[in-house]
């Protein structure tokens, strides 16, 4: 089973613009991303896929492999699949997020595990560690499993809603939180890039109930391990304080 990693990268970010070539002690975040993801031995390739020549020259300056991707591209998923139809030979994609410069390689391996079940199509992570703050946070997604773990729902209102619950809510029921670290079989990637956006997906702004609107199933695999992303500068502090 042939497995490319693909980080996409865009420089113009519209919370963070150039995140991906910002330097943390002494590296840039695209570099620790790229370095993170090779340390999986059950990858054969990992490849960033960007739209600015600067990301790209940087790739290339530390000997990584990138390749440039259309500037229309509507999400990271669509640069994914465009970057997997020049690998024919892999039957596995991973989208890497480029904005977790810790990115831990056994998360990676525990998403690739899924796929020893020839059922799954999509695989992504989830995780019991979750916080009431988590839980009304409107940025952290949640997520219904149906019994054999396959997603029926990602929110990011409180799903299942526990108005007529009371006392220890969280320890009444197992709420899952998304992670959000995507797998795919390489030829449903390709079928995903044609569904037509739902209603759903934009009123919630999550772009995976599209793809269980149009009746693919989404495996979820929990871990424990679970590393911070930079999503608007703020959460450099964050980054930097685990690298100590």
């Amino acid at each position: 089973m042939k497995v490319l990693g693909v980080i996409p990268a865009r420089f113009a970010s519209s919370r963070f613009p150039g995140k991906p070539l910002i330097n943390i002690k002494g590296k840039t975040m695209i570099r620790r991303v790229f370095e993170g993801a090779v340390q999986s031995t059950l990858i054969e390739r990992v490849v960033v896929a960007t739209d600015d020549q600067r990301i790209m020259d940087e790739v290339l300056s530390f000997n990584g492999n990138a390749v440039m991707t259309l500037e229309t591209h509507p999400s990271g998923t669509d640069r994914c699949a465009e970057v997997a139809a020049y690998y024919p030979d892999c039957e596995i994609v991973i989208n890497i997020q480029g904005d977790e410069p810790l990115v831990d390689y056994r998360q990676l391996e525990q998403l690739i595990s899924a796929f020893s079940d020839p059922s799954v199509e999509i695989a992504t992570l989830v995780t019991r560690k979750t916080t009431m703050d988590d839980l009304q946070n409107p940025n952290r997604i949640k997520v219904v499993a149906d019994h054999e773990m396959n997603a029926l729902y990602f929110s990011r209102s409180v799903v299942p809603n526990f108005h007529h619950t009371t006392g220890d809510v969280l320890g009444k029921y197992p709420f899952l939180r998304h992670i959000g670290l995507y797998a795919y079989r390489a030829s449903t990637l390709q079928k995903l890039t044609s569904l037509a956006p739902t209603a759903l997906e934009k009123t919630e702004s999550l772009e995976q109930l599209r793809w269980l609107y149009h009746g693919h199933k989404i495996r979820l695999v929990e871990t424990e391990i679970e590393t911070p992303n930079i999503d608007v500068p703020e959460d450099l502090q964050k980054v930097l304080e685990q690298l100590g």
